[in-house]
């Protein structure tokens, strides 16, 4: 399911228009996105949980001329699905 499908099954689901729908499910992906740049956790109860992860930096190999490169560390979002949703998957 790509975004454009997700809009249409909430307009579906809830009767709202498909512009209505799209602007609620940009505003929720706009204020996860906005928490996450934060530092702030995400926790949706019975779905999971998005939060930052910090990556150290790394040495790795250029796969054309296999030289060794410096990776810079950084953040990255993560998410961490909850027990229902495992659940759910898992049937």
């Amino acid at each position: 399911m790509n975004k454009t499908e997700l809009i249409d099954a909430v307009a579906g689901d809830t009767g709202m228009s498909k512009s209505s729908a799209g602007e609620a499910v940009n505003s929720a992906l706009d204020l996860i996105t906005k928490s996450l740049a934060k530092g702030q956790e995400v926790t949706l109860v019975g779905f999971g949980t998005f939060k930052i992860s910090k990556r150290a930096e790394r040495m790795g190999r250029n796969p054309q001329t296999g030289e060794e490169i410096r990776i810079a560390a950084c953040s990255v979002p993560v998410f961490r699905a909850g027990k229902p949703l495992k659940t759910a998957v898992n049937k």
